[in-house]
């Protein structure tokens, strides 16, 4: 374990270099996150123009439901997003038999390799945003609310690594994955929308909180800040929980599939 601390390191390290020589491309994109998310904000001050509540949410609720979704994808984009939407490539060229030569395991060795640092900065963002929605609704979370929220936006990251890296696996069998892994990232937006918005027992409720479980991924980590204190979010938590190990171990077992039948671009 301490060699992989050791070598992930490293790759920060490398990281870290790699985005000062390109300042220009950094701040940049800091100032486009900055933008999209403020975006977000302005519409939802609009829709609350015209209602009072989607469904059992209110405008700062609805705004915080935002700025965790934002936390987690600028977290998520930090640590994996790069990494995972390069790998169709790495398989078709052949580049992967460097990564599987490494003394590692490939899938750790895969999904570390880079790290945005403009995502963390944009991540600050979203926690002054929630901050500040926490402030208009005049909640003071307890210590153990805020160390759930922590856990249920680690889970909520688990589903969102597991069903992207899911998809890059096709890549063993697909020659271009990456429209796939792009059009799951467009799906994963799913995630920063009152789940009231879908129908109690309708299909796309089942479909989004289940097999695909974006729906569960900011919802239940918001509920945790803001309805944690009537107990209401145990069922939820615990179904985020079950559905993230679930992602993970299928993703798993499919990759070590999928790796036993890579045979190198030039084989």
């Amino acid at each position: 374990m301490r060699r992989y601390f050791e070598i992930y390191a490293i790759m920060f390290r490398n990281s870290l270099i790699r985005e000062m020589n390109f300042k220009a491309n950094f701040l940049l994109w800091i100032v486009v996150e900055a933008l999209w998310f403020l975006g977000q904000i302005v519409f939802i001050e609009v829709i609350f123009q015209y209602v009072n509540a989607i469904g059992d949410w209110t405008k700062w609720e609805v705004i915080l439901l935002i700025g965790t979704h934002q936390l987690i994808s600028q977290i998520f984009q930090a640590f994996f997003y790069l990494n995972i939407v390069n790998i169709p490539e790495l398989v078709r060229t052949g580049r992967m038999d460097f990564i599987m030569l490494l003394p590692v395991d490939t899938q750790f060795a895969l999904s570390t390799r880079q790290f945005g640092f403009d995502s963390v900065i944009n991540g600050g963002v979203s926690v002054a945003i929630i901050g500040l929605a926490l402030s208009k609704l005049g909640l003071h979370p307890s210590a153990g609310q805020f160390l759930l929220y922590g856990a249920a936006i680690g889970l909520g990251i688990a589903i969102h690594y597991s069903l992207m890296f899911f998809l890059t696996t096709l890549s063993f069998w697909i020659v271009r994955a990456q429209g796939l892994v792009y059009g799951y990232y467009n799906l994963f937006n799913i995630a920063r929308y009152p789940d009231s918005i879908f129908p109690r027992g309708g299909f796309f409720k089942f479909v989004f909180s289940w097999i695909i479980p974006v729906i569960l991924v900011a919802n239940v980590p918001a509920r945790v800040l803001i309805r944690a204190a009537d107990g209401s979010i145990v069922s939820p938590f615990l179904h985020l929980a079950a559905a993230a190990f679930l992602v993970l171990a299928l993703t798993r077992c499919v990759w070590k599939i999928a790796l036993s039948r890579y045979t190198s671009a030039s084989s």
